[in-house]
């Protein structure tokens, strides 16, 4: 449990081989222990006098308190429930606020959005998006999301929510009992350890602007039997969250500092949202390949994008207050889902590029080779 949970220091090590071999092994040390405290309890229970019979039977019920609770209320997989009923509506029978966050993800012109305050609490989703079985995942405590082909060597797999390694979460396969970090997909301990799982493309958007790019979209609904659990999510999306774990540093390349990440072949580069924030556009390039990444005007949506059109390489800056973007090449005027609607380019689509937001200590630490975007 300490070295699976953020305990003061147990995240900070690379201890994961060890968590696991322990709670695979877990029955002998139970054994073990039992023997330690059944025979010392009943030697002196059977000498001593009676105040100290009370005093051991005392000591002896906290245990059983303490092994129950942590070997069953405390597990993650029982602390974050799985959702009982699974809603989608459309976007006229919607509830959920156009300003909050989502996850999206569009497959074979199929698009369906899920919020970040109900897919945080239950940490993974499983659903099927153009026919295909996907897994949407969320780690609040790293501020980011994944979306994975739930197969493992062709044959899909269940996942259970097993704990945390480096403040990330991390699953279990049903199979092999392998743990999958959230983060990359990757195994990191058992038998299927350095196996990676298929990432399914995915954007991080306002509802609002999600909507706007994909009008036919289908959104999750929360469960009504998780109201109250879903309220100690309720100023996440804003960083407001209170605690250590959930928080937004004020400043920027803290640990708890918002990036917006990408990663091309062996290259990485973050990108400080309050950087982003005041510059609206970045023109960069990763690995040799031309990007652009954007904050839109409703200043919680980012997208990114390769920024070649016809084969040339446009630079973009923010346009008309903000309001669109111009390629400064042709001058076309484009909107912030990457469509040219004005200009010698109309009509053009620029292509979207996988990007993250992600808690700046969560990208360093699984990004260890990423360097840090500065604008001139």
């Amino acid at each position: 449990m300490y070295y699976i949970m953020p305990f003061p220091g147990s995240q900070e090590e690379e201890t994961i081989d060890l968590a696991y071999w322990i709670s695979n092994n877990i029955g002998y040390f139970r054994l073990i222990g039992l023997a330690m405290v059944v025979y010392p309890f009943f030697y002196f229970f059977n000498r001593a006098r009676t105040v100290i019979k009370v005093i051991l039977c005392i000591v002896f019920g906290f245990y059983a308190v303490v092994f129950y609770m942590f070997n069953s209320l405390l597990l993650a997989d029982k602390m974050f429930l799985q959702p009982k009923t699974i809603v989608y509506n459309s976007a006229a029978t919607n509830k959920v606020l156009p300003k909050q966050l989502v996850l999206g993800v569009t497959i074979q012109n199929e698009s369906k959005a899920y919020p970040i305050e109900i897919i945080g609490y239950h940490h993974q989703i499983r659903d099927k998006v153009g026919g295909q079985e996907i897994m949407v995942t969320y780690c609040t405590v790293c501020r980011t999301g994944r979306v994975f082909k739930p197969t493992v060597d062709g044959e899909l797999e269940k996942f259970r929510l097993v704990g945390m390694d480096h403040f990330n979460a991390m699953f279990e396969d049903s199979k092999t009992k392998s743990w999958w970090r959230q983060a990359n997909g990757e195994a990191i301990a058992g038998p299927l350890k350095g196996k990676m799982l298929d990432e399914i493309p995915s954007e991080q958007m306002s509802l609002a602007q999600w909507i706007s790019n994909h009008p036919d979209t289908r959104i999750l609904q929360p469960d009504t039997v998780f109201s109250e659990a879903y309220k100690g999510l309720a100023d996440y999306d804003e960083g407001k969250q209170k605690g250590n774990l959930e928080k937004k540093d004020s400043l920027s390349w803290q640990k708890k500092s918002w990036i917006v990440g990408i990663q091309i072949g062996m290259n990485a580069r973050a990108y400080d949202w309050i950087e982003l924030e005041k510059i609206r556009v970045a023109n960069d390039v990763i690995n040799g390949i031309p990007v652009l990444v954007t904050i839109s005007p409703d200043s919680t949506s980012f997208q990114s994008f390769i920024r070649i059109v016809e084969l040339d390489t446009l630079a973009f800056s923010a346009s008309n207050n903000g309001k669109n973007l111009m390629d400064s090449k042709t001058s076309s005027t484009w909107a912030w889902n990457g469509h040219c609607i004005s200009g010698s380019l109309q009509g053009e689509t620029l292509k979207s590029i996988q990007s993250y937001q992600e808690y700046w200590h969560s990208w360093q630490t699984f990004h260890p080779q990423t360097t840090q975007y500065i604008s001139k």
